[in-house]
């Protein structure tokens, strides 16, 4: 596993904010070495990113060149990408029948709350700032993971201790 880019894929139903920082975050940072391949989806995808995700990403130097909202479907169809990890990060995501992914990756929750559903402007744009930088620690985290020395199980525990990690 340590040889190739891993690649994760993080779930929100509506794939407009959570999930695409998420997204956008694990393909820019420096973390790991490069060793990720970040993806996002939705059950139910909003069909554009929220405008306060791409703000809040832009701010902080991170590209949001190539997102989209998508649906989950294209990540289980027939030649898409083998996922290594799965991270549901809204808790109606969680909840949902997901779709069979191939080559069992290991999956977790990390949710968090939803940005848009914060209220006025101010609050949705503090709420989105407190998702990119819980979102950045999270990923830090899950990268400096001996990813060489643990087996699927105790990767799986691990993974779902760091969606424990309370919002920054």
């Amino acid at each position: 596993m340590e040889h190739r880019k891993l690649n994760v894929l993080f779930l929100c139903t509506g794939n407009s904010a959570r999930s695409l920082l998420a997204e956008a975050l694990i393909n820019h940072l420096p973390v790991g070495g490069g060793k990720f391949v970040g993806y996002s989806a939705g059950s139910q995808p909003k069909g554009q990113p929220h405008p306060l995700a791409l703000e809040t990403l832009a701010s902080h130097g991170v590209s949001t060149a190539g997102l989209r909202s998508k649906s989950w479907d294209e990540f289980a169809a027939p030649g898409a990408p083998v996922m290594d990890f799965v991270f549901t990060v809204c808790d109606s995501a969680a909840g949902e029948t997901c779709p069979y992914w191939p080559g069992q990756p290991v999956t977790a929750h990390w949710g968090l709350p939803d940005p848009p559903a914060a209220g006025d402007e101010a609050a949705q744009r503090r709420a989105f700032r407190e998702a990119f930088f819980t979102l950045k620690r999270r990923i830090e985290l899950f990268a400096a993971l001996p990813f060489d020395k643990l087996d699927h199980l105790k990767l799986g525990e691990q993974v779902r201790q760091i969606g424990q990690q309370p919002a920054q």
